[in-house]
């Protein structure tokens, strides 16, 4: 797979949520569900994918898998039907995971699935070189309830794993703010600047 020397931040709290302003006058492009709009964007997209060799269904199959040393959990996550039962049985096992999520290895791992998955399919490295500057993020809105991801930005409450996991990868806007980490759409607008090179 494919490598890229720059790092992604990892926070030290994951449970802090960072926010930001949105410049005055900057596109914004949220990807949610994967026959919206922008949904090609997300690891549940229906994009089939080839590393070392092996075909996975989705990137989300195969950023699961890397997850384990272990051929057997690969196996049966590469066999699962769907992106969602692929994590699902992802985390079946994961007291066997070796790489931890939300870390550094793991962001690595988001990133080269990415430009795998641009790899594969031309037209969605045009589609994204398409978005100009714009910038993307994944709407988690649906997963954290706005009012939570606020005060959890203000320090006054912690969120749970899951708001925790879903506000690393994504992002929800309230507002001219968004709140979040929003690792994977920072990852996508990472991919497009070295697109343009």
């Amino acid at each position: 797979m494919p490598k890229n020397s720059s790092p992604v931040p990892h926070p030290t709290t994951p449970a802090t949520v960072p926010h930001q302003a949105l410049p005055p006058g900057v596109t914004v492009l949220a990807f949610r569900k994967v026959k919206e709009p922008y949904g090609w964007l997300g690891n549940m997209a229906p994009y089939p994918v080839t590393a070392e060799g092996v075909s996975w269904r989705t990137n989300e199959a195969l950023f699961q898998a890397l997850r384990f040393s272990d051929p057997e959990v690969r196996e049966a996550i590469r066999r699962a039907k769907s992106p969602m039962q692929a994590k699902f049985v992802a985390k079946r096992y994961k007291d066997r995971q070796v790489i931890e999520p939300m870390g550094p290895e793991d962001c690595e791992h988001m990133r080269n699935c990415l430009q795998l998955k641009i790899e594969s399919y031309p037209f969605l490295r045009t589609r994204l070189l398409q978005t100009e500057d714009a910038l993307l993020y994944e709407d988690v809105s649906a997963r954290v309830p706005p009012a939570q991801a606020v005060a959890a930005a203000q320090e006054e409450s912690r969120l749970s794993g899951t708001k925790q996991r879903s506000l690393f990868w994504g992002a929800l806007r309230v507002g001219d703010h968004l709140y979040g980490h929003n690792t994977l759409g920072r990852l996508w607008m990472e991919l497009r600047e070295a697109c343009r090179a």
